[in-house]
């Protein structure tokens, strides 16, 4: 019995999930990208399996939504990429917001991937991952800012082979 209150509720659930992503598309649509129910239903899918696959649960959602809201400006997304970027962008998050230990906000988690991506990485979604957001991990697990590496990277720039400015 209570496995099928489970599965109506994970049904609705899922439901409500694909017409909130599908709403997205009025804001969306000023940049020329655009969700089909087809994608939307994928996109749901993809949350489900990475909470699944990083051992997480999540209690309303809105995760995707956030992420669309904050990408569709972003002038590396077109219809061409669009979809399959928002499969990895939410991969990337829960991954990531497990590497940070659930110290990092949501929102600043978003907004810092948001930030790289249009900035350093200049779209490419191999150096948000694997650069990017592996350093800011490993700041945050250490105690340190986000961006502490960063910093330092910079810094090690204006050295030469002799440890000469």
């Amino acid at each position: 019995m209570s496995f099928e209150i489970m599965g109506i509720s994970s049904a609705l659930i899922q439901k409500q999930s694909v017409a909130e992503l599908e709403k997205c598309n009025d804001l969306t649509a000023q940049f020329g990208l655009r969700l089909s129910q087809c994608d939307a239903v994928d996109l749901v899918e993809t949350r489900n399996l990475a909470l699944k696959d990083n051992g997480r649960i999540e209690f309303g959602g809105g995760v995707i939504e956030k992420i669309i809201r904050e990408f569709c400006n972003s002038p590396y997304l077109s219809m061409h990429n669009y979809t399959e970027s928002l499969h990895d962008l939410t991969d990337m998050f829960y991954y990531y917001k497990n590497e940070t230990l659930d110290l990092m906000s949501d929102d600043d988690l978003i907004k810092f991937m948001k930030q790289r991506f249009d900035g350093i990485c200049q779209g490419s979604l191999e150096l948000l991952s694997g650069r990017e957001l592996a350093n800011m991990a490993r700041n945050i697990r250490f105690g340190y800012t986000a961006e502490y590496l960063e910093n330092l990277a910079c810094d090690e720039e204006g050295v030469d082979d002799d440890g000469e400015s």
